[in-house]
C-alpha cells in the first residue's frame, strides 16, 4: 500500500541538503489502471521497475502499488513498445524529523511543461493526516493530494497521450 501526500512546489527547498539524488525516466503503458515502467539511476547504478497502481482512496492518500524489478533488456523493449519519449525527472530526497523523507521532483527540465512537485510517504493514513509541515509550511503551501489530474499519469496523458494499440474498426473485431 502506498500512502503519500503531494504538493506542487517552486524549485528545490532552501537551506536543505539532499541525502540522495536520483535520475528517473518513466513511461505509462496504460494510465487507467496505471501500469508504468521506470528507470532509476543513482551513484552509477541503474534499476528498472515495472509498477502497477490501483485506484486511490476517496481522499487520495492511499492506493495499492505493486513494484517489481525488471532487467534492462525488458525495460528497453517496453520503452520501444510505448514509442513516445519518456518523462525525465530528477528527484532529490531530504531527511525529515521522525524518519520521514521529502522527495522533490523536477519533471521534464527545460521543456514547456516543466514543473516541480514534492511528496512524502507515510506508514499509515493516520500518520499522513497528522503530518504538519513545520519549517516547510511556506514551501509546501500548495497541497494537491487527492486533486483530480494532479498525478504523473495525468501529466503523461496531457503531454504524450494514451498508448495507441491496434483498435478494431467500428463493427469489426481484431485478432
Amino acid at each position: 500500500m502506498e500512502i503519500e501526500r503531494k504538493w506542487l512546489v517552486q524549485g528545490w527547498p532552501n537551506n536543505m541538503e539532499p541525502c540522495k539524488i536520483i535520475t528517473m525516466r518513466q513511461g505509462y503503458i496504460t494510465t487507467r489502471p496505471t501500469v508504468r515502467i521506470r528507470s532509476e539511476e543513482s551513484n552509477g547504478k541503474t534499476e528498472y521497475i515495472l509498477c502497477f497502481k490501483g485506484k486511490a482512496t476517496p481522499d487520495g492518500l492511499a492506493r495499492e502499488e505493486i513494484e517489481s524489478p525488471i532487467d534492462g533488456e525488458l525495460f528497453a523493449r517496453l520503452e520501444r513498445f510505448l514509442g513516445k519519449p519518456l518523462i525525465e525527472k530528477q528527484q532529490r530526497r531530504y531527511d525529515l524529523p521522525g524518519g520521514l523523507v521529502l522527495e522533490v521532483n523536477q519533471v521534464d527540465a527545460g521543456q514547456p511543461g516543466e514543473f516541480f512537485y514534492a511528496e512524502i510517504e507515510f506508514d499509515t493514513q493516520e500518520q499522513a493526516k497528522a503530518f504538519v509541515p513545520g519549517d516547510l509550511t511556506e514551501y509546501l503551501k500548495q497541497e494537491v493530494t487527492g486533486t483530480p489530474g494532479q498525478n504523473m499519469a495525468a501529466y503523461w496523458r496531457s503531454t504524450r497521450g494514451e498508448f495507441e494499440a491496434d483498435q478494431p474498426k467500428e463493427g469489426g473485431f481484431s485478432l
